[in-house]
């Protein structure tokens, strides 16, 4: 008995689908894709016609995603992208070189995985070299010349650099373990003595929420600081973006205020070097991805 070939997936199909995904609404939707309400309605039922089950439950308020929905999300992102990925590529030219960027640890395995993924994609000659660090350490391989642009944190305000997010700067606790109750609070910090802007906002910030605390914790990476908090060892100066699972902010009603309105932004060399077309490409990706493109 020969078996049915199974239907192919429409990305056109795939699209509508993420979008109704993103709004939670068939109608906001339809604004995205540039589709009317019923066209949009049309599709999806097309969809689940292909894959055999339903993929969203209607409710008053919108839609949400059945158990079937949940499992085609991420791999419909995955398809639309290397389709997108796929066009980009075929429509710029090759470019062939290498580029240097500096990553803070915050984004390694959020914002930037697309934005290198991307890039390699297009651009398959280039040869990228990532240094993770701190935003300090970053700014002085830039301006030393040792790589070619890279992503950093600021204070929150007015700056000269290209700002791709704000990101601010919050006490973060443990949801199991409730450490924001300890008194004297154990706190994780950077550095002891040393500071940096960082380090002084935080303790600024207690002191002025009249919060008597310690420091429980010393680490120099933010990868250190999330790991204080996970296990209940302290609270910690955090970027909201970056709050790890099982763990929450700590706002007004505990009495912590943000720390800070952080920007993280985009930092070029002004050397060249030749390579003023690469590096350029690879600031694209890097924007694209923070915009969520």
């Amino acid at each position: 008995m020969v078996e049915a070939m199974p239907l192919p997936l429409d990305s056109d199909l795939l699209r509508t689908f993420l979008a109704v995904v993103d709004t939670s609404s068939v109608t906001r939707a339809a604004d995205i894709v540039g589709r009317t309400q019923s066209a949009v309605s049309m599709q999806i039922r097309k969809l689940e016609d292909v894959l055999g089950d339903a993929l969203f439950e209607r409710h008053s308020r919108g839609v949400v995603l059945t158990p079937q929905g949940l499992r085609l999300v991420d791999n419909a992102r995955r398809i639309v992208t290397l389709l997108d990925d796929t066009a980009a590529a075929l429509r710029q030219p090759a470019l062939d070189g290498a580029v240097r960027i500096g990553l803070p640890e915050e984004y390694i395995n959020s914002t930037l995985p697309k934005a290198l993924g991307s890039f390699a994609a297009i651009h398959p000659g280039v040869e990228v070299t990532v240094q993770q660090g701190a935003s300090m350490t970053n700014v002085a391989a830039l301006e030393a010349g040792e790589i070619d642009l890279a992503v950093v944190f600021e204070p929150g305000g007015k700056t000269r650099n290209e700002v791709l997010m704000m990101d601010p700067t919050v006490w973060v606790t443990s949801e199991q373990h409730r450490t924001d109750e300890r008194r004297p609070v154990p706190i994780a910090t950077y550095t002891y003595l040393e500071g940096g802007w960082c380090d002084d906002l935080a303790q600024r910030n207690l002191r002025k929420c009249r919060i008597d605390n310690r420091v429980a914790y010393v680490s120099r990476t933010s990868g250190g600081l999330m790991a204080a908090v996970v296990s209940g060892l302290a609270i910690a100066p955090l970027a909201r973006s970056s709050i790890p699972a099982g763990c929450r902010e700590l706002t007004a009603d505990d009495g912590y205020t943000v720390i800070d309105h952080s920007n993280v932004v985009l930092r070029i060399s002004k050397a060249g070097n030749g390579k003023d077309r690469i590096v350029e490409a690879m600031a694209d990706a890097i924007r694209r991805a923070f915009a969520g493109e």
